[in-house]
């Protein structure tokens, strides 16, 4: 039996083939309901500290590629399409914050709902960092329809939430990039 031929990372083909498979790790885990922080696990216990710069920046890339996809949507079609799925108080709550600044329609988000999740709304940035974190995150939509959902409300400025993405990412990649 032949054993595969093993290639440095330095032959033009290889770079290739893990910059293709970088670029589809951030596009599969931007999609929501993919789970992109389970694939990043699983390829930092596969190949160790040594993945967790690419795991890292990976996962980074695919939450801002999703949010900046939620950001396109515009708030009458998806006006439109709730009306259309017959959620009728969805779609009035969209068409009512789509003219809103953002501070503002967090202020009315907050304000609608029971008191406890009135002020999580309030400290949004640390209640979505807590999201992406969260076991089982996959039931929510995983990461890339947190960041969807993230960038579909209007609540979150880009900088901020890239912040937030950038510090709620780290822990598990620096765990293993220092042991």
């Amino acid at each position: 039996m032949a054993a595969p031929e093993i290639r440095p990372m330095s032959d033009p083909a290889m770079r290739g083939f893990v910059t293709g498979a970088v670029a589809l790790y951030v596009l599969t885990a931007a999609i929501p309901f993919v789970p992109g922080a389970e694939i990043g696990l699983a390829l930092l216990l596969m190949f160790g500290g040594a993945a967790a710069p690419v795991v890292y920046a990976g996962m980074v890339g695919a939450l801002l590629l999703s949010y900046g996809a939620g950001r396109l949507v515009p708030p009458d079609r998806l006006c439109r399409a709730l009306r259309w799925m017959r959620l009728r108080r969805a779609a009035e709550l969209v068409c009512e914050l789509a003219g809103m600044p953002q501070e503002e329609r967090a202020a009315r988000l907050a304000g609608r709902l029971p008191p406890v999740f009135g002020r999580l709304v309030r400290n949004r940035h640390v209640l979505l960092a807590l999201l992406i974190n969260m076991p089982g995150n996959t039931l929510l939509g995983g990461g890339g329809g947190l960041a969807f959902a993230a960038g579909l409300s209007g609540v979150y400025g880009f900088p901020g939430y890239a912040l937030t993405v950038v510090v709620a990412v780290a822990p598990v990649p620096l765990i293993f990039w220092w042991l």
